[in-house]
């Protein structure tokens, strides 16, 4: 093993409140008053029927543009019965808001985590299928000066579960599969994404999670990932 990788919302970090709260915040800046329940739920389904954050082929000078369109378009249907005064100038808070530390706060054990990774000498890197903003919330967090090498979908042109996201960060860093051990807390897109590009896997979560991947490693919380990358499977 020479490397961990990292999933990047949901394991080294979570959103402040859940998502639908914010979502509301932000909406009553702009004068609608949305139920911060139901607001969470259309995210949650706008979210799983969304295609991938990626744009495969598409120049490195339209990426953030198309970044934030995918994000637009995903908000305007979560917010499809409201009516706004102007929905671009809420849609450009709501999207400048999620790249500042006010919407996210780090897990309690990632900066204890990654430091005590770095000192065995192992490369840090985060596969994430997120957009460019996640470098301001990684620095906000101080976390990215614990962090080596970043490879996000919007960029790599593909996102987890595909196992072409471990590839490319793989190859960025020349490194082979069985080198990388990888950090997450889904079973489709962390576990079975990485096992398809033959990177061992060690999953963060509860009860729930563990019955739903009953032959994984599940640790409980971040913190237990350093004295168990052995056992990752």
């Amino acid at each position: 093993m020479r490397a961990v990788s990292f999933d990047a919302a949901g394991t080294l970090f979570h959103t402040a409140r859940p998502v639908g709260e914010l979502y509301a915040t932000v909406a009553a800046r702009h004068g609608v008053d949305v139920d911060a329940v139901a607001l969470h739920a259309r995210f949650r389904a706008a979210f799983a029927a969304a295609p991938p954050l990626a744009f495969p082929g598409a120049p490195a000078d339209e990426l953030r543009a198309r970044e934030k369109a995918w994000w637009r378009d995903l908000v305007a249907r979560v917010f499809a019965s409201a009516r706004f005064a102007d929905f671009d100038a809420f849609f450009a808070d709501l999207f400048a808001f999620f790249a500042s530390p006010a919407a996210w706060r780090v897990d309690s054990d990632a900066h204890a985590l990654l430091a005590t990774l770095r000192a065995r000498a192992l490369t840090i890197l985060v596969v994430s299928n997120f957009d460019a903003r996640i470098r301001s919330v990684l620095a906000a967090l101080d976390l990215a000066p614990l962090v080596d090498h970043v490879t996000i979908s919007s960029e790599a042109g593909t996102a987890k579960p595909d196992p072409a996201i471990f590839h490319r960060a793989l190859a960025d860093l020349v490194l082979e599969p069985g080198a990388l051990v990888h950090v997450g807390d889904t079973v489709r897109e962390d576990l079975q994404g990485a096992h398809a590009a033959g990177v061992r896997v060690v999953l963060v979560g509860g009860a729930e999670l563990a019955a739903e991947a009953p032959d994984a490693l599940v640790v409980t919380r971040l913190g237990e990932v350093a004295n168990r990358l052995a056992e990752a499977r």
